[in-house]
């Protein structure tokens, strides 16, 4: 039985920790060639892990440039993209609304909008050239529900759910499929260490205890392969039942 993902080329943008990490390994275990892109550095040490599976990408989301120079580099690596996994994010300070700061509102949408934007339109090119493609955009649970002192974060989430719906209507006769992934509570590094008790995480998440990143990566693996082949434009909530509350 061959690998859901043999063959396909794939970009995975926030590809240093966490989610992305997860999804750039668990892609390139399918037989997938990953692009892995990120701000950090940390997408370098990926190669090793994946035995030559995934190259990593210098690429700032938010900078069109640099996410010129991304697809530039895939065009010559691999002559195409099928997969995008548009992942990179920032969560921002805490704050409430009326306290918060332009420069920090700015920065969060410059990341998760702008960047999502900007990576996804140019996946897009490449997929239209290439005749289909699959797209999965991560978004948040904060998309859709209060997040407490978080004033910027939801509504990016947001904005992001709406461009995936935009774009799989836009896109669903172009044989490219556009979904989104909302995790709730993931033990990855953007939550700052903020890793409560387990007591504590059951008043949280009803399963009682922190998502791990391979969880979400497998919902990555099942939207961008073939066995989602009917499904576009939705967003799956991934949370613990979390949303369920």
């Amino acid at each position: 039985m061959g690998r859901k993902l043999d063959g396909r080329v794939a970009v995975v943008t926030g590809a240093g920790s966490g989610i992305g990490r997860a999804i750039a390994l668990r892609f390139a275990a399918e037989g997938a060639q990953v692009l892995a892109a990120d701000v950090s550095g940390a997408e370098q040490q990926l190669s090793a892990e994946s035995r030559g599976q995934v190259t990593g990408a210098h690429c700032d989301v938010s900078d069109p440039d640099s996410v010129d120079r991304l697809y530039a580099r895939c065009d010559e690596l691999f002559g195409r993209v099928d997969i995008l996994c548009n992942n990179a994010g920032i969560t921002g300070p805490v704050g409430r609304t009326h306290e918060y700061d332009l420069k920090d509102w700015d920065e969060v949408m410059g990341v998760n909008v702008r960047g999502a934007f900007l990576v996804l339109r140019g996946a897009l090119r490449q997929m239209l050239a290439n005749g289909g493609g699959s797209v999965v955009n991560t978004a948040s649970i904060s998309a859709f529900r209060f997040s407490p002192g978080s004033a910027a974060y939801p509504p990016s989430k947001g904005a992001v759910v709406m461009l995936t719906r935009q774009a799989a209507i836009e896109y669903v006769k172009d044989g490219i499929r556009v979904n989104a992934i909302c995790p709730g509570l993931v033990d990855t590094p953007i939550l700052g260490g903020a890793t409560a008790s387990a007591g504590q995480l059951g008043n949280i998440v009803p399963l009682g205890r922190l998502g791990r990143a391979e969880e979400i990566a497998s919902l990555a693996l099942y939207l961008a392969s073939d066995e989602s082949s009917f499904v576009t434009g939705q967003a799956f909530v991934i949370d613990g039942g979390q949303t369920a509350l």
